[in-house]
């Protein structure tokens, strides 16, 4: 066997890698003909690739392999009965067992609780997790949220207002009806705080309890496209796009202070 030979592995495990999908899903995609290999459909399993050199594409999209120590991005529209920590004392499935091995240990960028679905990100970039987690840096979360009854308008205007979680005023959230009937309403809800169950332990408290809650949104990364129960690498420009928000957030930060301190000076002049 070549040296060459040595170097090329299984087109599922390959692609299963690099968080296109699982091995048996790649295999349904072979079989739909989505997957090339150097401008070729692959026709037939076993295939082997060698990921530093053939061109290998899915749906026309070049797939290539992760550099080695890389930061790695993950995006999952997370299934409802799925759990956001490494383990469960209870048994129950986490999110990271959805996502296969991509070299290094990858962690939930928040959470999102069992009964909730919708997008997560997972990563092994601590910088970038305390960014889009802690809320002084104000990353905008948008949820789709099912609730019994109809709101009023005096309880649409608390929720945009804010109200009290844990002795603690939350901060004002946006508010949007999109559709209502007598017995339900569903709801658009964007947070920039993210408190343990806070949509559903206000909703309960104006006494609606939610039925069905799901995220759609991080920031600018959206649900489009991402089935639940799948999972996709985040591309070069989503990624820089969150950075971004962190930096603008830092930013913003940095003047508020100095404008404070401005003030609280110019006052001991006074």
């Amino acid at each position: 066997m070549s040296d060459q030979d040595k170097l090329r592995i299984r087109i599922q495990k390959f692609l299963a890698e690099v968080g296109v999908a699982s091995r048996r899903s790649v295999e349904e995609m072979i079989l739909e003909g989505r997957v090339s290999v150097n401008r070729k459909l692959v026709a037939s399993l076993p295939c082997f690739v060698d990921p530093q050199v053939d061109d290998i594409r899915v749906d026309g999209r070049r797939i290539r392999p992760i550099l080695g120590g890389a930061k790695k991005y993950v995006l999952l529209n997370k299934p409802r009965g799925v759990v956001c920590t490494q383990k469960d004392p209870a048994g129950r499935p986490c999110a990271v067992d959805l996502v296969p091995d991509l070299g290094s240990r990858i962690y939930c960028v928040g959470r999102l609780d069992v009964e909730s679905t919708g997008i997560i990100l997972l990563t092994d970039d601590g910088d970038l997790t305390q960014r889009l987690t802690h809320p002084s840096y104000g990353v905008v979360k948008t949820y789709v949220v099912t609730v019994d009854g109809r709101l009023s308008a005096e309880q649409i205007a608390e929720l945009k207002a804010g109200t009290y979680l844990d002795g603690k005023r939350t901060k004002p959230t946006a508010v949007k009806v999109l559709r209502k009937s007598p017995t339900q309403s569903l709801l658009e809800i964007r947070l920039s705080e993210g408190r343990n169950r806070e949509i559903r332990r206000v909703l309960a408290r104006l006494g609606h309890k939610v039925r069905r809650l799901r995220r759609v949104a991080i920031g600018p990364i959206t649900d489009k496209g991402l089935k639940i129960g799948h999972f996709r690498l985040l591309r070069p420009t989503e990624i820089a796009k969150l950075r971004k928000i962190g930096q603008d957030s830092t930013v913003k930060k940095g003047r508020s202070a100095a404008k404070r301190k401005s003030v609280r000076k110019d006052g001991d002049g006074r």
